[in-house]
């Protein structure tokens, strides 16, 4: 029970209510006090005016009766600027201590209070209080502390009596409001998690809020979002294994289908025709490219990619291949394409991933200014600091909207292209990641697209 919130918060209550009890029952035992003193002296005061109304004419046996009906032991009443012992009897004791009830010190006064409380014992007080209804300058009066002690333990029975009968109903009632109002929702939330972790990919599952407690509610709100988003990418999850199953189906025979193209190919390298034979190397390049490609198509699947073979490779000519192939491939279009690259430049890289993130960029920025029906423009740049190799690839294309910058490098959500798979973009930027280095989108906007390409220097080959 220690280990649960409600017993906790039980721990809690008692332990609270037990403090305001003792808050409470040390300011009333001293007031208990004060209060059993004045008595006695208004009684003193009663029997004083008594014995003086019969000019000091009465018995001992009398007299005795007064003081011990007040409760003290002599009574000295001051009346006139004149002290007179009206009542008075022998004092088993010495006094010990005088209390002025003229000037009252809260802290002093508790003090005394609880001393008297805890120590048993005769004592004998001396306790000075100026006379009820005028009746004189002064009154004093010697009372023996044994009657006081007996009254004072009855009193804090009775306060501790009342404070266990308090303590018990305003714990059992918060407790019951705090496992009503507070606990019971959150088992009830736990048990909900617990049923989504057992089929996390079943909607039905998902919580739906309905608490009315404004915490827990935020709490159900959240949890909700959470589990929402969990389950759509457990599917997506889903959906990529199922894809990455079909592919290596297909992988093995794509491959075969593959290699035969490029034998055919070879020999079209044998034609005279000279548009053949300047097509041809470029056509066997293309297929080798494929080939390699199949053979690699389990890597997504598997959410990773082959590390690249890094080299120092000549940047001019593979651009140029890349840039003559996008040619090929939509020629007769008003797109041009361009390199602005120094020639001898030379980077550290996997000149196959790197063809492939080129390439996919080329072709997305292309795709991009085509939906435009204008003509426009595709630049490749490059820039070199003491740390990295940048690659640029900048286009005046109409610019990426909203949606697709959100998800631009996940898979299957940053298409923005109709037909799209949202692929292109998420391979390209784990090669990069693979080279150790970024592919960001740098700007877009009306007057077109830029993604650039960091690739550290700090790379061993």
């Amino acid at each position: 029970m220690l280990r649960s919130l409600s017993g906790r918060f039980l721990i809690l209550t008692i332990a609270f209510v037990m403090l305001a009890e003792v808050l409470i029952f040390v300011p009333a035992i001293t007031q208990f006090r004060l209060d059993y003193l004045s008595d006695r002296l208004e009684r003193a005061q009663i029997a004083s005016l008594a014995l003086l109304g019969t000019n000091d004419m009465i018995d001992p046996e009398l007299e005795k009766e007064l003081l011990q009906n007040a409760g003290v032991l002599n009574v000295v009443l001051r009346r006139d600027a004149s002290r007179q012992l009206v009542l008075s009897s022998n004092l088993k004791a010495p006094v010990v201590a005088t209390v002025d009830l003229r000037d009252a010190n809260r802290i002093v006064d508790m003090r005394d209070a609880l001393r008297r409380f805890v120590v048993p014992g005769r004592e004998i007080i001396r306790v000075i209080a100026d006379p009820a209804r005028d009746g004189g300058d002064l009154i004093e009066a010697a009372i023996d502390t044994t009657d006081l002690h007996r009254e004072m333990i009855r009193y804090g029975r009775n306060i501790l009596a009342l404070s266990l009968v308090i303590l018990v109903i305003t714990s059992l009632a918060l407790f019951l409001a705090v496992r009503r109002l507070m606990v019971q929702p959150i088992e009830d939330l736990v048990a909900q998690m617990k049923r989504y972790a057992a089929a996390p990919e079943d909607a039905r599952q998902v919580i739906e809020p309905r608490s009315g407690i404004r915490e827990l509610r935020e709490a159900e709100t959240t949890l909700r979002d959470l589990e929402t988003q969990l389950t759509a990418s457990l599917r997506q999850k889903e959906r990529l294994a199922q894809l990455g199953g079909a592919v290596a189906k297909i992988s093995h025979d794509l491959r075969n289908i593959l290699t035969t193209a490029t034998l055919l190919a070879d020999r079209m390298e044998r034609v005279d025709d000279p548009t053949v034979k300047r097509v041809a190397p470029k056509i066997v390049r293309s297929l080798t490219r494929a080939v390699n490609l199949t053979e690699g198509t389990l890597a997504f699947g598997r959410a990773e990619e082959a590390p690249p073979a890094l080299q120092r490779v000549e940047l001019v000519p593979l651009l140029d291949e890349v840039i003559e192939s996008e040619r090929l491939a939509y020629e007769g279009d008003d797109v041009a394409i361009r390199q602005d690259v120094p020639a001898g430049t030379v980077i550290r890289l996997d000149p196959e991933q790197m063809h492939r993130v080129l390439g996919n960029l080329i072709r997305n920025a292309r795709q991009a200014i085509q939906t435009t029906q204008a003509p426009g423009e595709i630049v490749v740049s490059t820039e070199e600091t003491a740390d990295l190799w940048r690659i640029r690839v900048a286009d005046t294309g109409p610019g990426l909207p909203l949606r697709a910058q959100e998800n631009l490098f996940q898979a299957f959500q940053g298409n923005v292209r109709k037909g799209g798979t949202g692929l292109g973009l998420a391979i390209a930027a784990e090669l990069v990641r693979g080279h150790g280095g970024m592919l960001e989108m740098e700007r877009t906007g009306p007057d077109g697209t830029t993604f650039r390409i960091d690739l550290p220097k700090g790379m061993t080959a």
